[in-house]
């Protein structure tokens, strides 16, 4: 039973006599085999939860198995549980294929639910780098038609990421699709820069080509944004020699008024940094002319973020 109100302060947690002589014992040596009927009571609790964990990395496959049959009936519910989600990851971990199978089973159609859940979002994301081939895609799978919701949710996005990170080119293709004519949008805002950025590490130039496109063309607005500009930094570090020469087209006549922005100075430096040496001719041409009736490197020097671009000009 889960215990009465008692004068208004919340619920009492009830514990068993096994769990409370647990908790209580110092002496007496407990193992795995002492637990299994109250397998979902320990893994429930902060002391049972770690014991069960610590057990797990040294017991036999025999052991394991008794544990894991307990568990199994409801680890649905473990999943989105405080301590209870870390023996599910443990077994996903640790487990064999046949548990892990069976673990991937028992989340088929609740992935979504899972995946914007604060504890849940964690088993997800252990499935997706355990789990692969079949398997894999059918969890990933069931995030199609969700992946505005997932990005823009503080767990979601964590999910979208790792399925990018783990999972094969076209099991994320639907991801790829559902960015485009969105980029602007995600690329500005805290948890979607973040996505963005793994496509275009994980993804090979032909699958976010017009990803890239998009980011290229409105440049000009991403790099003054305080996310946006991390996008276009992070295209100039992992694009191809045409994204960066793109860019700085976009960005031309502007590098000066760039340089003196908290956040588009970055992208000035990073310009410098990965361009090819006709690209950092023109950069430099344009801080040796002049703004405003003065020499621009003057303006620039003097500027809170300008004169950390001169000395990566230097």
């Amino acid at each position: 039973g889960r215990g009465d109100m008692r004068g208004g302060v919340g619920p009492e947690v009830k514990r068993s006599t096994l769990l409370e002589e647990f908790r209580a014992s110092k002496l007496r040596n407990f193992e795995l085999a002492d637990i299994v009927e109250h397998c979902d009571e320990f893994c429930r609790d902060q002391h049972g939860s770690r014991f069960i964990q610590t057990k797990l990395e040294i017991a036999p496959p025999s052991e394991t198995e008794i544990v894991f049959e307990a568990l199994l009936p409801t680890a649905l519910s473990l999943m989105t549980d405080l301590f209870g989600n870390y023996v599910v990851q443990k077994f996903l971990e640790r487990g064999s294929q046949e548990q892990r199978s069976a673990l991937a089973k028992t989340m088929q159609g609740r992935v979504l639910q899972l995946s914007l859940d604060m504890y849940g979002c964690r088993v997800v994301q252990k499935a997706v780098e355990v789990v692969d081939g079949e398997e894999q895609a059918v969890l990933v799978n069931e995030l199609q038609g969700h992946v505005m919701k997932c990005v823009r949710d503080q767990n979601g996005n964590h999910v979208i990421q790792k399925c990018i990170e783990r999972s094969a080119p076209a099991t994320i293709q639907f991801i790829v699709d559902d960015f485009i004519g969105q980029v602007v949008p995600l690329a500005t805002h805290p948890y979607g820069c973040r996505v963005i950025q793994r496509i275009l590490e994980y993804c090979g130039h032909s699958q976010v080509i017009n990803v890239l496109n998009e980011i290229v063309e409105s440049t000009r607005d991403l790099v003054f944004d305080q996310y946006g500009n991390y996008v276009v930094q992070h295209v100039l570090e992992h694009g191809q020699q045409d994204d960066r020469s793109n860019i700085l087209m976009r960005v031309r006549g502007n590098l000066v008024a760039m340089s003196q922005h908290k956040f588009a100075s970055n992208v000035v430096e990073k310009l410098l940094q990965f361009s090819s040496p006709d690209s950092r001719h023109v950069l430099l041409e344009e801080f040796t002319g002049e703004s405003q009736g003065q020499p621009s490197i003057l303006i620039m020097m003097r500027d809170a973020y300008g004169n950390y671009v001169i000395q990566k000009a230097l």
